[in-house]
C-alpha cells in the first residue's frame, strides 16, 4: 500500500535554516561535530552569521557499524 514504510526513506534530515534568538530570524545554519558516542554522533547547529548555538541532533549510527578506538 502507498502509506507503508519503505526502508531508507526520511531516515535522517539534515537542517537548512533555524530559528536564531540573537539574529531574531530563521538563520542559514551549519552543523558542527560536537561528540562520537558509542550509539552514534552528537551534532551542534550554528548559525552561519553570529555562530549562535541554535540546536543539536543525534546522528544513530546503523547496527551493523563498528566503533574502532586506538
Amino acid at each position: 500500500m502507498w502509506y507503508e514504510h519503505q526502508p531508507g526513506q526520511y531516515e535522517d534530515f539534515h537542517a537548512t535554516a533555524l530559528y536564531c534568538p540573537k539574529c531574531r530570524d530563521a538563520m542559514p545554519v551549519r552543523s558542527r561535530l560536537l561528540l562520537v558516542l558509542p550509539d552514534g554522533e552528537l551534532h551542534e547547529y550554528l548559525c552561519q552569521v553570529c555562530s549562535t548555538s541554535v540546536g543539536t541532533k543525534t546522528v544513530k549510527q546503523q547496527p551493523d557499524g563498528r566503533l574502532i578506538v586506538m
